[in-house]
Parts: C-alpha cells; sequence; structure tokens
C-alpha cells in the first residue's frame, strides 16, 4: 500500500486506465500474476504513479521493457539483480 495519496482503479479515468493496460501489456506472462496477491490491483509501487498518468506509463513501460523475454536473461537472473541493486541502496522495497 502507497503512503500517498493514489487512485483506486475503481475511480480511475480513461486515461489511467489506458496507462496501467499499457504497462502491463508489455510485462512477460510470468510477470502477470503478482507474488502477494492484494484484493487491490493498483496496490503496490504502480499505485504510487496513479495520479500522474504519463510518468507511470512512462517509468513502467522501461521497467516492462527491460524484462522482454526476447533478451537474453531469465526471470532468476533479472531477480537476482534486483536484489543486489535494491541491497546496494539500500532499498527496504
Amino acid at each position: 500500500m502507497a503512503w500517498i495519496k493514489t487512485i483506486p482503479m475503481s475511480e480511475a479515468d480513461d486515461r489511467l486506465k489506458e496507462a496501467m493496460a499499457a504497462q502491463r501489456s508489455l510485462y512477460p506472462e510470468e510477470y502477470s500474476r503478482p507474488v502477494q496477491p492484494t484484493d487491490d490491483e493498483t496496490a503496490g509501487i504502480v499505485s504510487s504513479h496513479t495520479l500522474i498518468p504519463d510518468a507511470l506509463h512512462h517509468a513502467f513501460a522501461t521497467f516492462g521493457s527491460l524484462m522482454s523475454p526476447d533478451l537474453p536473461l531469465t526471470r532468476r537472473q533479472h531477480e537476482m539483480i534486483t536484489t543486489v541493486v535494491s541491497a546496494t541502496n539500500r532499498c527496504v522495497y
């Protein structure tokens, strides 16, 4: 859950819905299932961008492109790199 004001999908306008769908479409199939499912589909880091749909799309479209199945890394390798970077940056997320 984000600690800032967010827009739940039940209140989202067309622009936000389109941004959410566009960024999701770039993710590989295995990333479409959350590791820790919640009742709110905008829970997590994505929800913190719901106030600015253009920023949401660009930030997460970049991530989606980096996760492309056309690249030579596996999901395990992606997760390992993410963990090392987060630990290096002392990120608790």
